[in-house]
């Protein structure tokens, strides 16, 4: 009879294993949700780089046939040249800030940035930037933020 009530007794977790694994999930969660986040980040901003990218070889054909770059994407979409979907203007607005390399080569200086707006689901005002020079991002989804 009393090996029949400790058996009972003794069936399930006691309260220290139990503290055990929530702590253990809880460092899980502290280490998964911040790279999480961080994916996230950067796959919302992954869509204006590769606009920009876009844009920036569309400015060079526009630059071709204009003499001059252009002075936003909006002089671009109406006269046919920018190929942006309107869902990606929807969520981000593009800034063009380009120009004939100063030492008279054929290279290109400048900036061309995306802010995004309310429709962007990572947030509004994060700014991807683009340095043609150097060819590199800063920014939202990058380690670094914008120049300037």
């Amino acid at each position: 009879m009393i090996s029949n009530v400790k058996k009972k007794i003794q069936e399930g977790f006691t309260l220290v294993e139990i503290l055990i694994v929530v702590v253990i999930v809880g460092i899980l969660a502290a280490i998964a949700i911040p790279t999480y986040f961080n994916y996230v980040e950067k796959a919302y901003a992954s869509d204006a780089q590769t606009q920009i990218k876009t844009l920036l070889e569309e400015c060079k054909i526009w630059k071709t046939t204009h003499e001059d770059f252009p002075s936003d994407v909006q002089e671009m979409i109406d006269e046919g040249a920018g190929n942006i979907s309107k869902s990606t203007l929807k969520k981000w607005t593009f800034e063009i800030d380009l120009q004939q390399s100063s030492d008279g080569s054929s290279d290109l200086e400048g900036t061309i940035n995306a802010t995004s707006l309310e429709d962007m689901p990572g947030g509004v005002d994060k700014k991807v930037c683009f340095d043609v020079e150097t060819g590199t991002f800063t920014g939202y989804g990058t380690k670094e933020e914008c120049a300037g």
